[in-house]
């Protein structure tokens, strides 16, 4: 497959739109390999609501009664939108997911049943919802943003909490993420979502779990669970909003810090944009700020950096930030087209050099987030094809991925799984 740039016959609506959040788990050491300028942490290896998806399962009898989502009680303001999921890109394609090949399709479902029985399976060995990462190594355990990634990715597959095919499931797992959220009033972390002993998740893992407490309240905002997590989604979003720091970006502690990092940034940004979608009231000021520092971290060359004054960056990192101009409604902004060419032109290099990237699981998830948000829909079809095919050659017979990922098998495979699921959208966040 070749990934040369976009020449100028290429007609001209394509090439304006080129190319098109949130990042990792936790972001361990940066690694730089030849054709690769450096990447982050885990994953750099690394959104119709209350639906099914016939296509992976029968549903099960409902035991949840969802009412019609909340209509957002906030909205951005003077030009810095947070896209709801009922609103779209120029040009989008609504009917998008009836185009999937036939064939693909098939192939999606079957690997996503496979991958979703597996994470099933998992989380049945534990009682409190949580899932068990045995093979992660050590250092790099981070077991709340596995919980929230694993959440996310069941009701990727179709099953809103209580519903489909994987809705016990996913109730459990919703339900353990609310016991982690700190309620005290007295609590200056109040509305951080946290676990005693786990040492890496913290930031990163309090994005994913309040983009996972979203998603599910959008699907299901009348039930009981909906109802709880109502009173605690809001502390989740006001803490990522007191915490965001100076420059507008966020560190990786529930705190104010003079430090800031890119792919926290980018992760907590989409929690915010999901809990907009799901009538939770977000300051559009701070989204003016956090977009602001995303663009500051634009290098020359079109990639994103790691962090303000950082030389690293990654086609990971420029993918995650891409999709989070997108978010925020930038479809034809310059710094998204010319994320867009440096991310092809970096897949050109890295294929031309025969190197791979560093964390496949991150990039391949925030890539088709990109790409699928982007109103050309050639765009997503032109890497999507041959990245399928590379995911469904991987996939263990028990369901699985692997492939030597130090976060753990479940943390590998709970991203395959939402990498196949963004073109079904059974997920609000990766609705076009």
């Amino acid at each position: 497959m070749s990934f040369a740039p976009l020449s100028s016959s290429t007609p001209a609506a394509s090439r304006a739109a080129a190319w098109c959040l949130s990042a990792l788990l936790l972001t361990a050491s940066l690694s730089a390999r030849p054709g690769l300028r450096s990447s982050t942490g885990l994953g750099c290896g690394l959104a119709s609501p209350g639906t099914v998806n016939p296509g992976i399962g029968t549903p099960k009898p409902a035991d949840e009664s969802p009412a019609p989502p909340t209509p957002g009680r906030s909205g951005p303001g003077r030009g810095h939108s947070l896209r709801t999921q009922e609103s779209s890109g120029p040009g989008a394609d609504v009917s998008a997911t009836a185009k999937l090949d036939p064939s693909q399709r098939r192939a999606i479902d079957q690997a996503l049943r496979s991958g979703l029985d597996f994470l099933s399976a998992v989380q049945a060995e534990r009682s409190d919802g949580s899932w068990p990462i045995p093979e992660a190594r050590r250092a790099n355990q981070a077991p709340l943003a596995v919980t929230a990634l694993s959440t996310l990715a069941l009701m990727s597959g179709g099953s809103p909490p209580g519903r489909g095919p994987h809705g016990a499931e996913v109730a459990r797992g919703i339900d353990h993420l609310l016991t982690r959220v700190a309620l005290s009033k007295e609590d200056p972390a109040r509305g951080y979502v946290g676990s005693s002993g786990d040492i890496n998740s913290r930031m990163h893992g309090h994005g994913f779990a309040t983009l996972a407490l979203a998603e599910a309240y959008s699907q299901s905002p009348g039930s009981p669970r909906g109802r709880r997590i109502a009173e605690s989604l809001p502390l989740a979003v006001d803490l990522i909003q007191r915490t965001q720091g100076s420059e507008g970006g966020w560190n990786y502690e529930p705190r104010v810090e003079v430090e800031h990092e890119g792919s926290v940034t980018i992760c907590l940004v989409q929690a915010l944009r999901a809990a907009r979608n799901a009538g939770i009231a977000v300051d559009p000021d701070g989204i003016a700020r956090a977009e602001d520092y995303v663009r500051r971290s634009q290098a020359p060359d079109g990639s994103f950096r790691y962090t303000l004054g950082s030389d690293q960056t990654s086609v990971a990192l420029t993918a995650a930030a891409v999709a989070t101009l997108e978010a925020v409604g930038r479809y034809d902004d310059p710094a998204l087209i010319r994320g867009l060419e440096a991310i092809w032109r970096d897949l050109a290099q890295r294929e031309a050099d025969g190197d791979r990237s560093a964390f496949p699981y991150y990039e391949r998830f925030y890539m088709a987030q990109a790409l699928w948000q982007h109103p050309d829909r050639a765009q997503f079809d032109r890497w999507f094809a041959d990245e399928l095919q590379s995911v469904l050659a991987s996939q263990e017979e028990n369901g699985s991925w692997m492939d030597n990922c130090p976060y753990g098998r479940v943390y590998a495979t709970a991203m395959n799984c939402l990498f196949l699921s963004v073109p079904l959208e059974n997920l609000p966040i990766f609705t076009r």
